[in-house]
Parts: C-alpha cells; structure tokens; sequence
C-alpha cells in the first residue's frame, strides 16, 4: 500500500514534532546543567558569611612571605587542577577540616624566612628546617610530582593494560614552576 499525501504530512509533522521536542529537552538539559555548574560555583566562591568555606579557584601566585625579596619569580599555581587527585589536608596539614584555611607562611607553619643553617657535625634543627618557607613547598610539591613520574614509569614497565591514564606529573625543575621573566 503507497502512503497517501496525508499519510505522508502526518508522518513529517510527527517526526518534526518529535525532533522539536528533544531540542527542547536538550535546551532543558543544557539549562539545568549550567544552572547546577554556576550554581555550584557561586555557593563556594560567593559566600559572604566568614564561617563559610571560600575554595580559591583558578591560579594562585605563590611567593615568598612580604619580608622576603624574591630570588625567582612566583609560582602560578594551578590550585583547581589538584582538586581531584589530591585531598585537601594533604597540603593544607594543619587545617582540621572545618576551619577557614590560613596561609601556609602563617606562624607556627612556614613562618621561618632564613634558611636554617647547618651547625657542626649535628646539622640544622629539623623542626627549623621544616618551618623554612621553602622547605613546605619543595618538599611538598617536588616531592609529589617525583612520585607521580616514578609510579607512572613502574606502570609503563609493567606492560599492564590500564583502564585509566596515567596522572600526568607536575614540574620538578626550578625553572619549571620559575619561568624566567622576560
């Protein structure tokens, strides 16, 4: 049986209403989804109340403490991309997870500008060391990123087939995270 031309309007409109109809559930979608992304956003970026956990997004310039002149330029460190990989008392040590977070350079944390010098055959005082500014930052972050490329290479020499890729490692060299200024 050949459809007629009222067969043939029928079928065209349903399917032109059909395909209308998922354009605006797409159109629903994509609102609800910017609406739930934005939403988001604003809940950890623009809260007023100082209780209130504020998440810096983006890049943070990481320096010397104010009383300290520069020997490098300052780090741009990418904060947001560590959100998934790295839990946030790993750097943030001291912070107990419901207070607002304070800087690293804080007192009792960072807060030695001059780098402990060795004294006789004992060495510097560990607990001095560990306080220079620095010393937080270069062990933390070098640190981490070596791990990362010796873990990535013992997967890469073990021939296994992953289901997921490798963590790409960070910087390790000075000129790396200190890019000359130009």
């Amino acid at each position: 049986m050949t459809p007629t031309i009222n067969h043939r309007k029928s079928l065209i409109s349903c399917a032109y209403h059909r395909e209308m109809r998922m354009r605006k559930i797409g159109i629903l979608y994509l609102f609800l989804s910017m609406v739930l992304v934005f939403g988001s956003i604003t809940i950890v970026v623009g809260q007023e109340d100082e209780a209130e956990m504020v998440v810096p997004m983006g890049i943070i310039e990481i320096g010397p403490p104010d009383s300290v002149e520069p020997a490098r330029t300052p780090v741009d460190f990418p904060h947001s991309t560590h959100f998934a990989s790295v839990d946030c008392r790993t750097c943030h040590h001291k912070w107990q997870g419901t207070e607002i977070i304070k800087g690293c350079a804080t007192t009792d944390c960072h807060d030695v500008t001059v780098s402990p010098t060795k004294s006789g055959k004992g060495g510097s005082n560990p607990d001095l060391a560990i306080r220079y500014y620095k010393t937080g930052y270069h062990q933390m972050c070098i640190g981490c990123h070596k791990e990362i490329k010796t873990q990535n290479k013992q997967l890469e020499a073990s021939f296994k087939e992953l289901k997921e890729t490798l963590t790409i490692p960070g910087p390790t060299s000075c000129i790396q995270c200190h890019p000359k200024e130009e």
